[in-house]
């Protein structure tokens, strides 16, 4: 068997990459193993400065990395240098907190002493996609290293090169062989990866299915899950909201990675009063993005990253339609190679078609009319999802109290587009996962949390 890296944008083939055995998969996970057993005693020191290194490779070798993400998956490399340097502040940010993060915690109680300690698990496999390629893999991969476990990496299909191009980073910065490996599989050999021995927990970024699908295996073998999955983020406009500054935004978020992020805003709530106008400016702005070669410093959208990806969303968008959403822009698959779509809005949006009910992973807007605040929560919480949502309004009190009490999801923004930081927690409810990436609570949940009891 073999993995193919296609270009997006002409749909040439870059590279084939041969396909692990199975006694190959399982050599990596026990060399894994017996690497593993000598770094979880290494000091906070060493591990930290390896991980400082790792951050100085991103960014020297962060022209190369943007350009190999733009082939393999149509990343605009103005968006790919960003996302590249988002990966060194993740390893600096570790490098210099996890220390801190992982200190005993002592407790009083009857005993002499008493105490929490963090320890590390073992392996941690890692089950990647492709869309945000070298973040997704950084974001679980310097927490889980820094606290003492080992890392493997079954990502995407369609991305084997930035697979490899991310082993081959923490190589260069110094790290042992083997505490970082990367898996060229397929996902046939995913459940046979998560049932061995020496692999002590699993995260996936992904869809919900394949969120579903990896948890109902961990759980037949008792090993911890952290699931960063789908997402229909809402964005809630209320009357009060400054609309020219909240349609930019909107916009931006929207179309971040040529819309194809599970953070991207995807349901615009508006409320009726500015309805008319909200709809207006947005496709005035949707309208002036550029779509075209990812490689092009001016290119806003690229193509989707596989032609079956786009003809699913083309899909969704019809069936919309049927059902009596209006289009305001685009709508139509551009002729000419590549996997492109362009800049969608969508309107009369109800309850019942894909463009409320389902994540349309690509540059679609759908807009959805409500009476009032209380009815635009309503919309907003109307989903299986809980990942982000946004609320804007010039009463920041008002956006706050929106966001704190009454917007389901895992990231709530006032003002602003939800993003994620190496400060703060990131991860869902519902069906967008559970567990939590980044900040303290991320680098806590590969550990064992272990009560120490002295007499």
């Amino acid at each position: 068997m073999s993995i193919v890296a296609v270009n997006p944008s002409t749909g040439e083939v870059i590279k084939e990459y041969d396909e692990m055995t199975p006694a190959q998969v399982n050599e990596a996970l026990e060399q894994a193993n017996r690497m593993y057993q000598d770094w979880r005693r290494t000091s906070f020191a060493e591990r930290a400065g390896l991980m400082r290194k790792t951050a100085q490779v991103l960014r020297d070798r962060k022209e190369e990395f943007a350009v190999l993400m733009a082939n393999e998956m149509g990343k605009p490399i103005t968006q790919g240098r960003g996302e590249i340097e988002k990966c060194a502040w993740v390893c600096d940010y570790y490098a210099d907190n996890a220390e801190a993060f992982l200190q005993p915690e002592i407790i009083e109680t009857d005993a002499s002493k008493s105490f929490v300690a963090f320890q590390p698990l073992g392996t941690v496999l890692a089950v990647m996609p492709w869309n945000f390629p070298f973040w997704q893999v950084f974001r679980f991969a310097a927490p889980a290293l820094m606290a003492g476990n080992v890392g493997v990496l079954k990502h995407a299909s369609n991305v084997p090169g930035c697979a490899l191009a991310i082993e081959d980073v923490f190589r260069q910065a110094g790290f042992p062989e083997h505490v970082f490996t990367t898996l060229l599989i397929g996902s046939k050999q995913v459940n046979a990866v998560i049932e061995h021995p020496h692999v002590k927990a699993v995260t996936l970024t992904g869809s919900t299915p394949a969120g579903k699908a990896v948890a109902a295996k961990a759980g037949q073998v008792l090993k911890k899950t952290v699931l960063e999955l789908g997402g229909s983020d809402p964005y809630v406009i209320l009357e009060d909201a400054n609309i020219e500054e909240a349609v930019t935004t909107c916009v931006t978020s929207r179309l971040i990675n040529s819309g194809q992020s599970c953070i991207a805003a995807k349901r615009f709530v508006v409320v009726e009063p500015v309805l008319e106008k909200f709809e207006t400016l947005y496709v005035e702005q949707m309208r002036q993005r550029k779509m075209g070669d990812p490689l092009d410093e001016a290119t806003e959208v690229g193509p989707q990253a596989r032609h079956d990806l786009r003809d699913e969303l083309h899909q969704q968008v019809m069936a919309s339609v049927e059902k009596g959403a209006k289009v305001l822009l685009g709508g139509e698959i551009p002729d000419g190679p590549g996997a492109f779509y362009p800049p969608t809005v969508l309107t009369n949006v109800t309850k019942g078609m894909p463009a409320y009910e389902e994540e349309l992973f690509g540059p679609v807007a759908s807009i959805i009319a409500a009476k009032d605040e209380a009815d635009a929560i309503r919309i907003a919480n109307d989903t299986v999802f809980g990942l982000g949502a946004a609320v804007f309004t010039r009463d920041v009190a008002r956006g706050e109290r929106i966001a704190t009490y009454e917007l389901e999801a895992g990231s709530c923004f006032v003002n602003a587009f939800v993003k994620s930081d190496p400060r703060l927690p990131f991860g869902g409810i519902k069906e967008s996962g559970y567990g939590r990436e980044l900040s303290h609570f991320g680098i806590k949940e590969f550990v064992n949390i272990k009560t120490v009891w002295v007499k």
